[in-house]
């Protein structure tokens, strides 16, 4: 009888010996997992991005709403075939030093935190680069997680793909429009009612000008600030016809 009950007592305690090292085992492994999974999504927008030098990409919000059931109003157009002043007045309007920085503009974003110390509130400041690795492997809305993504993965975009092919591929992503419109071609169609190779300059300029939020401003029914705004573009793009230089011709450096 003791010698059964000394079994017990001994098989027991082995099991409550060999539980706790079997468990943390099972949460290794996991922890394992979830780090491979962490680095593979990490790493995922660097091996792609180099395949967008032919290949058209959609963006992370373009998905979203496809999974969701959301309408996309989206049709690709070459950056050849859309009207020159487009692409000038983004440029005027979202990064002027696009074809000098290399992805980041240091200078604007020493400015935008400049700024943000002394008022409390941070501007936007996000070249067309990072607008682009938003738009392309990230989410919406600002936090410092990120912000932090974003910083290296504009860089690598600038670096793997022409400035003009990156100009092209974020004027076929961006959102322009409150319901699902996504691109410049849409963006023409709903505003004017016309292909964007077919915009004039004054047209242009307004698109331009509700890129920053255009969930609430229109380019259709433009309101004062956004007439105002196209204004200062539209003559920024006018005395700064040579902005664009780095995406004239061929799409290849």
């Amino acid at each position: 009888m003791a010698s059964r009950e000394t079994a017990t007592v001994t098989a027991s305690a082995e099991q409550h010996t060999t539980k706790p090292p079997r468990l943390r085992r099972v949460a290794l492994r996991v922890l394992w997992v979830a780090l491979v999974v962490a680095l593979t999504l990490l790493l995922l927008p660097y091996l792609i991005a180099p395949i967008y030098r032919w290949m058209e990409p959609v963006s992370t919000l373009m998905l979203w709403r496809w999974v969701t059931g959301a309408r996309v109003e989206r049709t690709v157009m070459p950056i050849a075939r859309i009207a020159p002043p487009l692409p000038l007045a983004v440029i005027v309007a979202e990064d002027s030093r696009f074809c000098s920085h290399h992805g980041i503009d240091w200078q604007e974003l020493r400015n935008a935190i400049d700024e943000a110390d002394e008022l409390g509130t941070a501007r936007g400041g996000s070249t067309i680069a990072q607008q682009t690795a938003k738009n392309l492997f990230l989410w919406p809305g600002r936090s410092f997680i990120r912000k932090g993504l974003e910083l290296p993965l504009a860089l690598w975009l600038d670096l793997v793909l022409p400035k003009r092919r990156l100009l092209e591929i974020y004027l076929n992503i961006a959102e322009w429009g409150p319901n699902g419109v996504f691109g410049a071609e849409a963006a023409a169609r709903a505003a004017f009612g016309k292909s964007a190779g077919n915009l004039s300059t004054h047209e242009a300029a307004l698109l331009a000008a509700i890129l920053p939020n255009p969930q609430r401003r229109s380019a259709r029914l433009p309101t004062a600030g956004v007439r105002r705004l196209a204004g200062i573009y539209q003559a920024r793009a006018a005395r700064g016809a040579n902005l664009a230089d780095c995406v004239r011709g061929p799409a290849a450096r």
